[in-house]
């Protein structure tokens, strides 16, 4: 069964609609017994950072995530990637999950291009294996989101895109991995992904 982690952020019901796509057993919920019981956990999300993470302390789900982050396959969407951080310039003041090292910092509105970046862009693999193993390079996945990860180890890089700056848009290391897109809303490659990490392959 996969869990997915309702800690009052939005984007569940996508997430869940394109499980019940793939025909996964699948659970919005903020039980900690379920979570952690469950086969994968997905973190998913729309919104402010600091929002999240006082939603998600309110609802005494901290320990809950960074557990189930160390010892489950578990897969981290947009704002679900961001919170995986220190921190971010969203909320200066709000710690992350620190599970990852890295900085969550604004898009630049001086590049002449329109924040919050929507929309498609095309990625850049640096990793192959993992969600990624039957993704092509330069396949394009659905962005939403106004900040974005930079000065990640470059070894838990899985992927970038370019949007007036290189956004580290994936990491992934050993069961965690995360996506600053939507895999969800990106069509085939995105249920790929989806696939990939359920364990169901092609």
């Amino acid at each position: 069964m996969v869990a997915i982690i309702d800690y009052g952020a939005g984007n569940l019901s996508s997430v869940k609609k394109a499980l019940d796509y793939l025909g996964a057993e699948n659970e919005i919920t903020q039980d900690r017994d379920k979570i952690l019981s469950a086969s994968h956990v997905i973190l998913p999300g729309v919104g402010s950072f600091g929002d999240a993470m006082d939603s998600m302390r309110e609802r005494g789900l901290v320990d809950t995530v960074k557990e189930a982050a160390m010892t489950k396959p578990f897969l981290g969407i947009c704002l679900g990637l961001q919170l995986l951080f220190e921190g971010s310039e969203e909320s200066p003041d709000t710690e992350g999950l620190g599970i990852l090292k890295g900085k969550i910092v604004s898009i630049p509105k001086d590049k002449g291009l329109k924040v919050p970046h929507i929309g498609w862009n095309s990625i850049n693999l640096k990793q192959q294996v993992g969600i990624f193993s039957n993704i092509d390079d330069e396949s394009y996945f659905y962005f939403v989101h106004s900040f974005y990860l930079k000065d990640a180890d470059e070894d838990v890089v899985a992927a970038t895109t370019e949007y007036g700056v290189t956004i580290q848009c994936a990491v992934q290391r050993d069961n965690l991995c995360a996506t600053q897109f939507h895999p969800e809303k990106s069509s085939k490659a995105g249920l790929q992904i989806l696939k990939s990490f359920i364990g169901e392959g092609k």
